[in-house]
């Protein structure tokens, strides 16, 4: 259980198999946008080590880089992929005060209760600025996946092999889905690339450069309103996350999570506002961690603190990053088709999970009218104000949903209208 201790000996090889479960995505998604997979990882253990203070060590959780974030990072600084983001800055500028928002969420859920949030963003809301996110991100996936026919061939091959052990892979496999694609395409352009000479092998110089062990490169975030503009609405999504992911301990664990879902909210902010300081992706709690909690069932919130260390002295080795940057673009290409599509239909399954009814107008027109915002990048300028296609689908799903209920309350579509 949460609160209960598991021995020395069998805690170190859960923290491990929890770091993993985490991994793939947490190293991916920095590299999708050009920041650094070494501040993120060293950021996600420092973030999981907040959470677990501010929660009281009630919550079992591990943060990991949150891939609503790649939309409006992208969008925000102009990043074509491949290599560094030259505009990092300015997209932790937007990161910062996206943690800033989600942590004052999370402060007056603990004052207040969280009744209100789950009345401002009901499923039918929350799964529409999701699946915006992920149709939002096509055009940079395409984008990617376009090249040669060896790029692209392996770039296949990486989402045909991540689809494939996501399907028929046994419970333990499929949390490592993404680990092990990578590791499919990178042999692939190994074999195809260095051995065979059709398209850019893997060049092994910058590891055999790189120290072992020494600060990573961390970046200071800088301030830009049209960078906020774009950022900031994702707290709202990383709200619904988080929420879901607190339910779902409830439910595994058999102990009432409620009690913590401020606190939660507010760890979470903290983490992410830290994370943009220095350098790192904002992060959120991942559901990888707990597909695992929920096959070993073991819940014990200490063994993320172990896998919190570790991340940090991974986060700590210049070899471990440069090992990571090493990973070639079509393989990236692969994995940002399937992610990217993964972020659409995953937050699609909570229209499914809730029973969202769409035969009501209600429904149908606030998902409608999101998705076209998003999908479309849908951008109003203000002077010298803009707000991308995510923020005018957060904000149309938002108001929509509220406007249209006016009138409604006590009334389901179909039946008469029963005023209270």
């Amino acid at each position: 259980m949460p609160d209960e201790r598991l021995p020395t000996a069998a805690a170190i090889p859960m923290s491990i198999q929890h770091l993993l479960a985490m991994a793939g995505s947490t190293i991916l998604a920095p590299l999708l946008m050009g920041f650094d997979p070494n501040v993120a990882v060293f950021f996600s253990g420092i973030g999981t080590l907040i959470f677990f203070v501010v929660t009281g060590g009630r919550v079992p959780s591990y943060l990991g880089s949150s891939f609503a974030f790649i939309a409006v990072v992208i969008a925000a600084t102009g990043y074509a992929g491949g290599g560094p983001n030259p505009n990092l800055a300015t997209a932790l500028g937007g990161i910062v005060v996206a943690g800033a928002v989600y942590a004052a969420i999370g402060l007056a859920v603990m004052a207040i209760g969280s009744g209100w949030v789950e009345k401002l963003m009901p499923p039918a809301v929350t799964g529409a600025i999701g699946v915006a996110i992920g149709l939002n991100l096509a055009p940079v996936a395409i984008g990617q996946l376009k090249g040669s026919s060896p790029h692209m061939t392996i770039a296949l091959a990486t989402v045909l092999c991540m689809a494939l052990v996501s399907a028929y892979g046994q419970n333990a496999t499929r949390r490592l889905a993404v680990l092990i694609a990578l590791g499919f395409g990178y042999v692939l352009v190994l074999v195809f690339g260095n051995g065979l000479g059709l398209l850019p092998g893997v060049d092994f110089s910058r590891i055999a450069a790189a120290k072992w062990f020494g600060w990573p490169d961390f970046v200071a975030p800088r301030f830009e309103w049209t960078a906020i503009s774009l950022i900031a609405p994702v707290a709202v999504v990383l709200v619904a996350e988080n929420l879901g992911h607190i339910k779902a301990l409830g439910a595994i664990t058999g102990k009432n999570m409620d009690p913590y879902i401020g606190r939660g909210f507010l760890g979470d902010g903290l983490a992410t506002m830290l994370a943009g300081s220095g350098g790192g992706t904002g992060v959120t709690t991942y559901a990888e961690n707990i597909g695992v909690m929920a096959m070993t069932r073991v819940y014990s919130t200490l063994i993320f603190p172990m896998a919190a260390v570790v991340a940090i002295l991974l986060g700590l080795s210049p070899k471990f990053g440069a090992i990571l940057q090493t990973i070639p673009a079509p393989v990236l290409a692969g994995l940002a088709v399937s992610v990217f599509g993964l972020i659409a239909s995953a937050m699609a399954r909570i229209w499914v999970d809730h029973g969202v009814d769409f035969s009501d107008p209600r429904n149908l027109f606030t998902v409608g009218v999101a998705l076209i915002f998003g999908a479309g990048d849908f951008t109003v300028s203000f002077g010298g104000f803009a707000l991308g296609g995510i923020g005018t689908s957060t904000m149309a799903a938002l108001v929509l949903y509220q406007l249209l209920g006016i009138g409604r309350r006590g009334r389901r579509f179909g039946q008469p209208d029963i005023r209270h």
